[in-house]
C-alpha cells in the first residue's frame, strides 16, 4: 500500500476515530490520562460529526452541486462521451437510504442516457482493473453493450488507476481521435476533481454527471441531527473527495 492510500484510509471518519481510540489507550496505560482525554473526546466527536445527515448533506452538497445534474435534453451535443470508473456509495440512489443492487445507479446509465438522446456518437471508458481481473472500462463497456449500445461505438482506456489518470491517459485517446469536445460523466461528488484534472491536460470537457446522491430521502422520520451508522460509513467517499482535491492541488494535478 502506497503512503497517499495509507492516509486515503487513515482519513475515513470510522478509520481514523478507532486509531485515535487506540493510541489513546496506549497513552492511558502509560498514564498520558489528560493527553488520552483529550484524544479520546476528539475521536467520539469526530465519528459523531460524520454521522450526522446534515454533516453529509452539506460537506457532500458543497461538491455535488458545484457541477448541476441536468437531464440530457438539456445538454449540449459533443463528439464523445466520457465515462469514468469508480463507485460512490456503491451506486445508491441516495445515500440515506438501505443498500439495493436491484435500485443502483451507475455512471453508465447517465452515459446510455446521453447516447440515446443523440448527445456523442462515440463513447469512451476509462479505468484499470483495480484487483488485477477485468478492467473497469471493459466491464462498463459490457454494460453498455448490453444496453444497446453497438461496440463500435465504444473506446475504451484500460490503464487508468487514479481520476489524474483517468485524464491524462484519456486525452491521449481524444487527441488520437481527433476529439476536441466532449461531455464528462461520473458522480456528482466526484465531478469537481475530474473536472479540474481533465482541465490540467488542457481539455474543456462539459460536465454530465449522475442524479446527486447526497439528497435527504422521502422519508417522513428523517432525522437530520440523529447520528446513524449508514452515514458514517458513506461519509468515507465524502473525506476522500475533499483530500483527494488537496493532494491533486499539492501535486500540481488540477
Amino acid at each position: 500500500m502506497s503512503a497517499s492510500e495509507f492516509l486515503a484510509n487513515l482519513v475515513i471518519p470510522l478509520n481514523l476515530s478507532v486509531t485515535l481510540l487506540v493510541l489513546a489507550a496506549i497513552l492511558f496505560i502509560v498514564r498520558w490520562r489528560k493527553t488520552a482525554a483529550v484524544i479520546t473526546a476528539g475521536a467520539l466527536a469526530w465519528a459523531v460529526f460524520w454521522s450526522l445527515p446534515t454533516t453529509s448533506l452539506w460537506a457532500g452538497g458543497l461538491l455535488e452541486q458545484r457541477y448541476p445534474h441536468q437531464p440530457a435534453a438539456m445538454l449540449p451535443a459533443a463528439q464523445a462521451i466520457v465515462v469514468l470508473g469508480g463507485s460512490t456509495a456503491n451506486g445508491r440512489p441516495n445515500w440515506f437510504e438501505s443498500y439495493d443492487p436491484k435500485t443502483t445507479v451507475p455512471r453508465t446509465d447517465t452515459a446510455i442516457l446521453l447516447y440515446a438522446a443523440g448527445k456523442a456518437p462515440l463513447i469512451v471508458v476509462s479505468g484499470a482493473a483495480l484487483d488485477g481481473g477485468v478492467s473497469e472500462a471493459r466491464m462498463m463497456a459490457t454494460a453498455l453493450e448490453r444496453d444497446g449500445v453497438p461496440p463500435s461505438a465504444i473506446i475504451q482506456e484500460n490503464h487508468s488507476l487514479t481520476t489524474h489518470q483517468n485524464a491524462l491517459y484519456t486525452a491521449k485517446v481524444l487527441r488520437q481521435h481527433g476529439i476536441q469536445r466532449f461531455l464528462l460523466v461520473t458522480s456528482a461528488l466526484h465531478m469537481p476533481r475530474a473536472m479540474a484534472s481533465f482541465q490540467k491536460q488542457g481539455l474543456n470537457p462539459i460536465a454530465a454527471p449522475s442524479p446527486p446522491q447526497i439528497v435527504v430521502p422521502d422519508e417522513p422520520d428523517f432525522s437530520f441531527w440523529l447520528p446513524d451508522l449508514r452515514t458514517l460509513n458513506a461519509s468515507r467517499s465524502i473525506v476522500k473527495e475533499y483530500l483527494g482535491l488537496l493532494v491533486y492541488w499539492v501535486r500540481g494535478w488540477v
